[in-house]
């Protein structure tokens, strides 16, 4: 091989490893997740309609051997590490849907795939308190900017035997 292409060979493998390694997933910071149940189901195939006391309809197909997990999330600033420090769950994505209700505070969610970063605030005891993450690569950040302890309590879908939770990169589309 002449030099000049092997260089170009050395270099071009050294910026992959860099890009690689500035790939990295992002931290969870003054946050903890605690598995407070977890089962394990077989095909699970649900049809509900109802017309009382008003119209609503259910369909669940799940296909293969389901895990579902019992989350309990907790965001405490003050076991953030640092001043300033806002506590957080990282960038991550999850397998599967993941339901979640606010049982104590405010958390601020933002996707991954929105380049206007627009946070969404759940807040217990509110209507707006619960929220749906669908997903299946869906890459997102929790964050409780209140300054205050913020407590939720998820379950969760996923494909037997798969990670529950997959850390990501940051995908560059917020300030923090």
């Amino acid at each position: 091989m002449k030099p000049r292409l092997l260089w170009v060979l050395v270099l071009a493998v050294a910026g992959v490893a860099v890009y690689t390694g500035n790939a990295q997933a992002t931290p969870s910071s003054g946050f903890t997740g605690v598995t407070t149940a977890k089962a394990t189901y077989g095909r699970i195939f649900s049809h509900v309609q109802t017309q009382d006391p008003q119209f609503w309809n259910e369909v669940m197909n799940m296909v293969g051997t389901t895990d579902l997990y019992v989350q309990q999330n907790t965001w405490d600033p003050a076991t953030c590490g640092s001043p300033g420090c806002i506590p957080s769950t990282g960038w991550h994505t999850h397998p599967g849907p993941s339901f979640v209700i606010v049982t104590q505070g405010s958390v601020t969610a933002y996707d991954g795939n929105d380049p206007a970063c627009t946070p969404h605030v759940y807040t217990a005891g509110t209507p707006d308190n619960a929220f749906i993450d669908p997903g299946d690569g869906h890459v997102h950040i929790i964050r409780d900017e209140s300054g205050a302890v913020a407590k939720t309590i998820t379950v969760q879908f996923v494909p037997a035997g798969a990670t529950r939770r997959q850390d990501a990169p940051d995908p560059g589309n917020c300030p923090f």
